[in-house]
């Protein structure tokens, strides 16, 4: 994804306004973004999830595609401004942790720091499947050698953990998967978020356009930016196509407020 992207194949009249959308920068996110690309009056500028939320208090965009969790932290200022989202029901292939031990004695967990929403979700599931209270380690995940201390367990997120194996460690906990397991729930990794006073219903519009259409591509989104972000397109097909869940539904929502209720619970909120 290029660092700035000024939906295509969508007509509409001349705009009143440029905004500025703050967009995650892996596969998962081009189905909603795709159809934003070039289209005149948007600007989509790619990060990391967990540069988002700054980027959108900063200033730097109007709007971001930004994890739930840190919705929930600035949820006084913040309002959704669309029904799409980044979910799955179920397994991720994508945010998962890979373990030396297993996962019931596995105490203290470096994590990707790339993500925000993931790591949080990973002491949930720890707290309440395995009755542990993980001690977290954050690393930089763009360093190749990975985290430099003794290693019980990694929690990785997007592109890297499809595009390359995890040699020596013996567990692996896919995260969508073990929440499903725990609740019965989907998982909503990430939505449009705007602040509360800006009036988003043109963008809203545009949003849920894209999103449309995006998944209406969805192969042929795989198939040619698949292989960019490192991925085969057979797999980058069923993830779009098949794992990857773009509209916010009932469900969805009743997970989000379960999750942010396992935050207050167990007192995650850091």
């Amino acid at each position: 994804m290029r660092t700035e992207m000024p939906v295509r194949g969508l007509r509409e009249a001349a705009p009143s306004r440029i905004w500025t959308l703050g967009a995650v920068s892996f596969l998962n996110a081009r189905p909603l973004v795709d159809a934003l690309v070039d289209r005149e009056g948007i600007v989509v500028r790619p990060a990391v999830p967990s540069r988002l939320a700054a980027m959108l208090e900063s200033g730097a965009c109007d709007a971001a595609l930004m994890p739930v969790v840190d919705y929930w932290r600035r949820r006084d200022v913040l309002q959704r401004v669309s029904d799409a989202c980044i979910a799955s029901s179920g397994e991720t292939m994508t945010v998962r942790v890979y373990s030396k031990v297993p996962p019931d004695k596995m105490e203290r967990l470096h994590v990707d720091t790339h993500s925000h929403t993931s790591l949080v979700l990973a002491r949930v599931i720890w707290r309440e499947m395995y009755g542990r209270r993980l001690d977290l380690r954050p690393f930089d995940a763009d360093d190749v050698n990975g985290p430099k201390d003794d290693v019980e367990g990694v929690l990785l997120i997007g592109d890297k953990v499809a595009s390359s194996r995890r040699h020596g460690f013996g567990f692996e906990v896919d995260l969508g998967a073990a929440w499903m397991h725990l609740t019965g729930l989907p998982f909503v990794f990430a939505a449009w978020y705007a602040p509360r006073d800006c009036d988003c219903t043109v963008l809203s519009k545009a949003l849920e356009q894209a999103r449309d259409k995006g998944v209406a591509d969805a192969a042929r989104i795989a198939s040619e930016q698949g292989p960019l972000h490192g991925w085969p397109v057979q797999l980058a097909q069923k993830y779009l196509c098949g794992i990857m869940q773009y509209k916010l539904t009932d469900s969805m929502r009743a997970a989000m407020d379960r999750f942010f209720g396992f935050i207050e619970q167990d007192d995650l909120t850091e």
